[in-house]
């Protein structure tokens, strides 16, 4: 136990070890100032996720440029895999609060209707990501992730779980719900004249209430279960699939504070970030031109299918468009809210599809994983 001690003691007196202590604490402060500078700047210009995205991008800029390197056991920063556990606790608690209650009433009283809308953007979406990944832009099941429009923390989450790169994922997902959020929100100002409404005060540390230890009880059900079950993604997706099911059914009214959705962004932006390279980054830089277009043929095409639900069920135009749109499905309850639009019709198709590709995500992407290694191999 002396000698124990005496090499612990020994260990902290080292001026190497402390140089690296210093090293360390340094760079994250300075990763902490530049997410919330960035994060800041994001948020004026309105810009969807931009606490996640301020603290994905500073970490991208540290990791690319060598900031995070140094000598001995520091050399290497990351997020241990608990606190991510954690964080994508609270995200998925958060997405449970956003699923309204009469959701299941709404569908099933037009499922035809729901059903078409919402199996045939996700048809499209999937060829475009089958697309990208026969012409090499995005390696395999990695494309199909990136291409599907679901929530966008979850899909990067399910990407990470099955064996996806996460970073490129990531990439694209939040490339399309910047290009989604910005294509609606000028539909709704210029095309229909739906007024510009400024976005409510947030009150980032509200008193404690009921619905926080509803939340917190969530996020511990979440961590356990997945710790004793091995579920892929599972302290995401059990507190968002049971959070909704019991707020459903009025068992807990879960309330996430901003303070915690603060820190589970900037958590989640940091495990992203922080595993990019400079040759990852070349890739996606070399394949943005391509992902671009793809995004924009995705939303030509959830406008034309906007344009024939408009059509088939006489609804006005950017009730359709809204309901049709590919991702950013926050942004798109923030612009129906804010418009003279049918917001129980946009946001029963939003969550219709997030729910089905939480279900087929996997399923799709390891066929279409298995086919693509198939073609590979059997160019012919």
């Amino acid at each position: 136990m002396t000698i124990q001690t005496d090499m612990t003691s020994n260990t902290f007196r080292d001026p190497g070890f402390r140089r690296a202590t210093a090293r360390r604490i340094s760079v994250w402060l300075a990763l902490a100032v530049l997410s919330a500078a960035l994060a800041w700047a994001l948020e004026l210009v309105h810009l969807p996720a931009a606490l996640l995205l301020g603290p994905m991008i500073a970490a991208i800029v540290m990791a690319a440029t060598g900031a995070t390197g140094g000598s001995g056991p520091f050399h290497v920063m990351a997020i241990p895999r608990p606190l991510f556990g954690i964080a994508q606790s609270a995200i998925g608690v958060m997405i449970a609060t956003t699923i309204p209650p009469e959701t299941l009433r709404d569908i099933q009283q037009n499922w035809q209707v729901f059903l078409f809308g919402v199996v045939s953007v996700i048809i499209v979406s999937t060829t475009l990501g089958y697309l990208l990944a026969i012409r090499q832009v995005l390696p395999g099941a990695t494309a199909i992730w990136g291409s599907t429009p679901g929530a966008a923390q979850a899909m990067v989450f399910l990407a990470e779980a099955h064996g996806s790169d996460m970073r490129l994922v990531a990439v694209m997902q939040y490339l399309r719900v910047g290009l989604v959020a910005a294509g609606a929100s000028l539909v709704a100002r210029f095309w229909v004249g739906a007024p510009e409404v400024a976005p409510a005060a947030i009150v980032w540390f509200p008193p404690l209430e009921t619905g926080v230890l509803h939340t917190m009880g969530l996020m511990l059900l979440g961590v356990g279960v997945t710790r004793v079950l091995r579920i892929p993604a599972g302290e995401f997706l059990v507190p968002l699939l049971v959070g909704a099911a019991a707020q459903g059914l009025g068992l807990v009214h879960p309330a996430v504070p901003p303070w915690l959705l603060v820190i589970a962004f900037a958590l989640c932006g940091w495990m992203i970030g922080l595993r990019f390279t400079r040759e990852i980054l070349v890739h996606a830089w070399k394949a943005l031109p391509r992902l671009v277009m793809s995004i924009i043929v995705l939303m030509t095409l959830c406008g034309a299918l906007a344009a024939l639900l408009s059509w088939w069920l006489g609804i006005d135009p950017l009730t359709a468009y809204l309901a049709t749109s590919p991702g950013g499905a926050d942004s798109v309850a923030v612009i129906a809210a804010s418009s003279n639009v049918d917001m129980a019709f946009v946001m029963s198709m939003q969550t219709l599809r997030f729910i089905l590709v939480l279900i087929s995500g996997p399923i799709v992407s390891r066929w279409f994983a298995r086919r693509l290694a198939a073609r590979n191999a059997n160019p012919a």
